[in-house]
């Protein structure tokens, strides 16, 4: 039986904050008892059963391994480049014996000796890239919810840095802190 990791990333549109990849394999059993729980992209599940979902793969021990780019890394490879360094991290953090790796999105991973597939909206799709998207989602906000209280004011805990309008009017107001994209800032500060 062919060993299959999806992977998927959170937070490539805000304008603070890091952008987190997660790479998860499922047992047959853990993604019957996932998708009976609804799994499905992390967008279109709310923040609640989001983390029931993650709360259930600690319970059932789905393996996963996560990791962020910082908007430092982002600053200086640019979104895509810092996503997919994310990404590769991430599934090199797997235990060996991946034989597939299925990215949501359509940009191969490089770096990765393991066989590819990319799939436009995965996250919907594919069971083990929807678990993926769950983990980058969930750890993602928990970091923009701490950093909150590091950079009162931003409203990050709300909005988890995307671009809203109270985060935009709030950049004006305060200019950037230390965790703002200043790449992807500089259209609304200028």
């Amino acid at each position: 039986m062919r060993c299959v990791a999806g992977v998927d990333e959170a937070g490539r549109g805000p304008l603070a904050g890091p952008v987190v990849a997660a790479a998860v394999v499922l047992t047959a059993e853990q993604r019957r008892t996932l998708v009976r729980m609804g799994l499905d992209d992390s967008k279109r599940l709310s923040p609640s059963r989001r983390a029931r979902i993650f709360e259930a793969m600690a319970e059932i021990g789905v393996r996963w391994r996560a990791q962020a780019a910082s908007h430092v890394r982002i600053d200086s490879l640019n979104i895509l480049g810092a996503t997919l360094w994310a990404m590769r991290r991430s599934v090199e953090g797997l235990p060996q014996g991946i034989d597939l790796v299925v990215v949501d999105g359509n940009q191969r991973i490089p770096g990765l000796s393991v066989k590819q597939r990319t799939i436009p909206g995965a996250d919907g799709l594919v069971p083990v890239v929807a678990a993926a998207s769950v983990v980058a989602k969930v750890l993602r906000d928990r970091v923009m919810v701490t950093l909150a209280d590091r950079f009162p004011g931003y409203g990050f805990e709300i909005h988890k840095g995307y671009p809203t309008a109270a985060h935009r009017e709030a950049l004006k107001r305060m200019g950037p802190c230390e965790i703002h994209r200043i790449s992807f800032c500089r259209k609304i500060l200028s």
